[in-house]
């Protein structure tokens, strides 16, 4: 197993079927060492730092049936709300005065919020902290949509690719295209975002074949960000009674992720928060390096339920920031409040500017 980790490490590639002999043949020995690796390469690009997002959740509808999500259209027991645009920015200004310097504006598919909303709130927002990044993570719109809103000056859009397996995607995304997922991903990086892509781990129905599939489809797309959380289910979807992820194995994609693509920004998410006390410090060590305190009003954040069991909900944006620069250093790093681009947009920044 060791000489899958270290061909990994030298090389940052793997076939699917190593992925996979590595994945079923996993042992306690074996994950230590690729944990180890997986944090050394991270200290190789990033150091020791942990960079901090301020995320604003913004509006609980959505559009889409997705079965695995609290916010589904179907879910008629979902508290629903919506932030103004005003309000969007207030939140911003707390979270400036707390020292972010990254802006995430999060939702569920709510075409609500229209092109020229969103393309005014963003250089609102711009405008008003012009060296602060704006990340956008709304769902799927069109090309002009996506192009109006980097012109407005929008750095990075989040959209997880959620599963590279085309028959997993489908069975769970009865209202999405599968292709569709992809060809927005790839309009968004040739339009300039910083993208950020991603998927569960833990699905119903999810074999070590389609994790394999989703680092590789990572390896070459190679996102600026990848966001890896576990399943977890909520009580009124289809998915209610199935079996969540676990933090072990969401551990494992993440630090295999880190040495696929060693330049991506990965988050320590809320959702492995979720179901381990410490899981967000494991994450850290295990080859993440971002985490996105919640600048939601407190009134919201209850609706804003993808899943079961969600944390932080009830803490002041202070507070959550407050809390999570201790718990980041209690792990052995240090907090960056900065932008904190990735390596790859750096690069391509550096380039530019010698054109």
């Amino acid at each position: 197993m060791k000489q899958f980790i270290h061909k990994l490490y030298a090389r940052g590639e793997l076939s699917k079927d190593e992925i996979v002999y590595f994945l079923q043949h996993l042992d306690p020995e074996s994950r230590n060492e690729l944990f180890r690796f997986s944090h050394k390469r991270r200290l190789q690009k990033y150091g020791d730092k942990v960079y901090l997002r301020g995320l604003i959740e913004f509006s609980s509808f959505c559009r889409q049936d997705c079965l695995y999500c609290g916010l589904r259209a179907s879910n008629r027991d979902a508290e629903r709300y919506r932030l103004n645009p005003e309000q969007i920015l207030e939140c911003c200004r707390e979270g400036y005065r707390l020292g972010f310097r990254t802006f995430v504006l999060q939702s569920g598919e709510d075409f609500w919020y229209t092109e020229d909303m969103l393309t005014h709130l963003v250089q609102a927002i711009k405008a008003e902290f012009p060296h602060s990044a704006v990340t956008l993570s709304i769902g799927e719109r069109g090309e002009d949509t996506y192009r109006r809103l980097y012109a407005a000056g929008a750095d990075r859009f989040l959209m997880r690719h959620e599963t590279a397996s085309r028959e997993l995607y489908e069975a769970l995304h009865p209202s999405m295209s599968y292709d569709n997922r992809r060809t927005c991903l790839r309009m968004l990086k040739e339009i300039g975002y910083q993208i950020g892509a991603g998927f569960m781990v833990g699905l119903p129905g999810q074999t070590a074949e389609d994790l394999a599939d989703d680092l590789l489809y990572l390896k070459a797309l190679n996102p600026d960000m990848i966001g890896i959380g576990p399943f977890i289910p909520h009580d009124h979807t289809p998915l209610r009674s199935a079996k969540p992820g676990t933090v072990g194995d969401t551990l494992v994609m993440i630090a295999l992720a880190r040495l696929f693509v060693p330049d991506a920004l990965i988050p320590a998410t809320t959702a492995i928060g979720s179901l381990d006390g410490e899981g967000r410090e494991l994450a850290l060590q295990a080859g993440a390096n971002v985490v996105m305190p919640n600048l939601s009003p407190v009134s919201v954040r209850k609706k804003y339920a993808l899943y079961n069991n969600k944390i932080c909900l009830g803490e002041e944006s202070a507070q959550c920031r407050h809390c999570l620069e201790l718990r980041i250093q209690s792990a052995g790093f240090s907090v960056d409040m900065g932008r904190g681009d990735s390596l790859k947009s750096l690069r391509q920044q550096t380039a530019g500017s010698f054109i």
